[in-house]
């Protein structure tokens, strides 16, 4: 935080245009706070009809001096059973609805508030209900709004209550405070003691002191102040914006993707055909049920033979084949036996597999022989073009807590940064702890689709005869291509 004297706003300057002012809006769901802007600029400058997403600037005058105030979007307050009890006329005047949903992935932090009133607010209104409870989930949000801003943000701050008109009769703000619990006296101690009441229905003109009163309040806080603002750290906008880029960008690119998607010729494959390959013990079968949302596989022992099962997912039809795990020293160590199996177990996805995943574990290093023996059993078993069909997945994600996956990636060193390259930088990571409750299952099998879309006339990987053996019917769940996936179960 850099604490910035005003006086420039002093002198000569002050004779050409009247002093001015800045207020910056906080708030959480239903919390009145676009109606309050309306209220403080004296007329219906905000839509109070739908949610906010975007900081909004309006200007007005005061008594010969410039008020800008920016509305901004509601904090994100994780959910509470107590938070729904009660509404605020007011706030529903922002929301038809009670409930108030999350805000979307691209709503801003309060940094871009306090960028559009350069150079920065003389006073940070924390918009609060009467008409809802003020509980311990409402004040860590507000406590971690004000810390996206940076340090010394408390000493500018003022708690603005709105629906005072539902406080019952001879109940004063300062009674409510001090019967609604530790969590709003907290808020209030925490700014200084400085608080107002707002009634956002009360009309111009029915003797309505509350936008002035509050404005004697704010002066009286920068006089405390001796005249400076607040002035959000460079580093903080910075990565504010960066954030807010990543996110369009993200946003653009997967509208991008569903246009593409929509003009793909002949429209998205009736089935995704998917095999499972890695070495021992990666977790083929756990993701193999993770995809599926079902226990198919047996994980927690080794798989002996090929099995094939089938389940409607996300709306597609996915076909999956776990394999045998090979030896990860090198391709003569695998048994020759399962060797063959791999490759019998792409000739049950006939007429071949759209995807080869290559299960790997977040948790395992990747060793130059390690990469090199799993590129070795992929060429040898399904030839110099199963480069185009193959994906890295991470399984075991859940040990990534919040890190991102390309920061694991970044930090994977060289060796898995080549067999990605070589996998065509096509990677996902699942959680296969949950099966059938990830969220990401639906991303993987976009992926899936986008690589066939990239490989055009090569969608698959096309089975070749010397992966058929009279062998072949070692394998499980009836595995002669010939069987239709008579075993296979949709659910």
């Amino acid at each position: 935080m850099a604490a910035v004297s005003s006086a420039s706003e002093t002198g000569d300057s002050s004779r050409r245009h009247p002093p001015e002012r800045r207020l910056l809006l906080l708030g959480g769901p239903q919390s009145g706070k676009t109606s309050t802007a309306n209220t403080i600029l004296g007329d219906e400058v905000f839509d109070v009809g739908t949610e906010t997403t975007h900081s909004n600037v309006g200007q007005t005058e005061i008594y010969g001096r410039r008020v800008t105030v920016v509305d901004t979007p509601q904090w994100a307050t994780p959910g509470d059973p107590k938070d729904d009890a009660d509404t605020d006329d007011n706030a529903v005047a922002e929301s038809d609805a009670a409930p108030q949903p999350p805000p979307s992935l691209d709503s801003e932090g309060p940094c871009m508030g306090a960028i559009l009133c350069p150079p920065g607010p003389h006073a940070i209104l924390l918009v609060v209900s009467v008409a809802r409870p003020f509980t311990e989930t409402q004040r860590r949000a507000a406590e971690e709004q004000l810390g996206a801003l940076g340090g010394g943000t408390w000493r500018y701050s003022m708690v603005l209550f709105t629906g005072v008109d539902k406080l019952p009769k001879g109940v004063f703000v300062e009674e409510h405070i001090a019967n609604t619990g530790e969590s709003l006296q907290w808020l209030v101690e925490r700014c200084g003691s400085r608080y107002h009441a707002f009634d956002n229905t009360r009309k111009d003109g029915e003797d309505n002191t509350q936008v002035p009163e509050l404005m004697e309040k704010v002066e009286e806080m920068i006089t405390d102040n001796q005249g400076w603002y607040f002035e959000v750290n460079e580093l903080i906008l910075l990565e504010e914006e960066q954030a807010r880029r990543a996110l369009e960008e993200e946003r653009m690119r997967m509208e991008e993707h569903a246009r593409q998607r929509d003009q793909m010729i002949g429209g998205p494959p009736r089935e995704l055909r998917v095999l499972l390959l890695g070495w021992k013990g990666v977790g083929k079968s756990s993701v193999g049920n993770s995809i599926l949302g079902r226990r198919d596989f047996e994980s927690g022992q080794e798989t002996e033979l090929c099995l094939r099962r089938q389940a409607l997912v996300s709306g597609r039809r996915v076909t999956i084949v776990d394999t045998p795990g090979w030896d990860w020293f090198s391709v003569r160590r695998t048994p020759k036996r399962i060797r063959q199996e791999s490759q019998r177990g792409a000739a049950l996805l006939r007429p071949g597999p759209h995807t080869l995943l290559l299960v790997l574990p977040v948790v395992s290093s990747l060793t130059a022989r390690k990469r090199r023996t799993l590129l070795a059993h992929i060429e040898t078993l399904f030839g110099d073009n199963a480069c185009l069909h193959t994906m890295v997945l991470f399984s075991c994600g859940d040990w990534l807590g919040r890190t991102p996956i390309e920061e694991h990636i970044l930090r994977g060193g060289r060796e898995l940064h080549r067999l990605l390259e070589y996998c065509g930088n096509y990677y996902h990571v699942l959680d296969s702890k949950t099966p059938g409750k990830d969220r990401s299952i639906s991303d993987l099998l976009d992926k899936i689709e986008e690589m066939i879309r990239e490989n055009g006339d090569e969608a698959f990987l096309p089975i070749q005869s010397e992966w058929l053996s009279e062998e072949s019917s070692q394998s499980s769940d009836n595995t002669e291509p010939e069987d239709d996936c008579r075993g296979c179960q949709l659910q």
